[in-house]
């Protein structure tokens, strides 16, 4: 089965896969990237599960990269500091947002969903008295 093509949500070009080095240069550490493929100009694109041509997420501008790194760095407390196990932490998010397993995923998220996570996620943190570390 062929996989759809992908479009960059900001300005409905198609993304390419590149070479993780064509964003990051000397700095990537190998992998594969979507890019939209007015980039540097649209500044957007998702990295890629190694080994495979399947998008992380969907295409993120700076601002939306930037949240989800937030998103994510608090999230991940949940289960690094053992209050939930990692798959029951990410049953949490689909049940607390109503979403499916398959959407319950921070790559997938917009900034509001974001920062509805961060909030969610730091309010289990203070009831489980972790000190909550700054985010980004």
């Amino acid at each position: 089965m062929k996989q759809k093509p992908i479009r960059c949500p900001y300005c409905g070009s198609t993304a390419i896969l590149k070479d993780a080095s064509y964003v990051y240069g000397s700095k990537s550490k190998g992998g594969k990237v979507y890019v939209c493929s007015r980039y540097p100009e649209c500044n957007s694109y998702v990295g890629v599960h190694p080994g495979t041509n399947i998008a992380k997420g969907t295409l993120a501008d700076k601002q939306l990269r930037f949240k989800r790194i937030q998103a994510h760095q608090t999230f991940d407390q949940i289960w690094k500091n053992h209050i939930l196990s990692k798959s029951d932490a990410y049953r949490w998010i689909a049940d607390k947002f109503c979403l499916t397993a398959k959407e319950a995923h921070i790559g997938e998220f917009d900034l509001y969903m974001c920062e509805q996570l961060i909030s969610e996620s730091m309010k289990i943190l203070r009831n489980n008295h972790i000190p909550l570390r700054a985010a980004g």
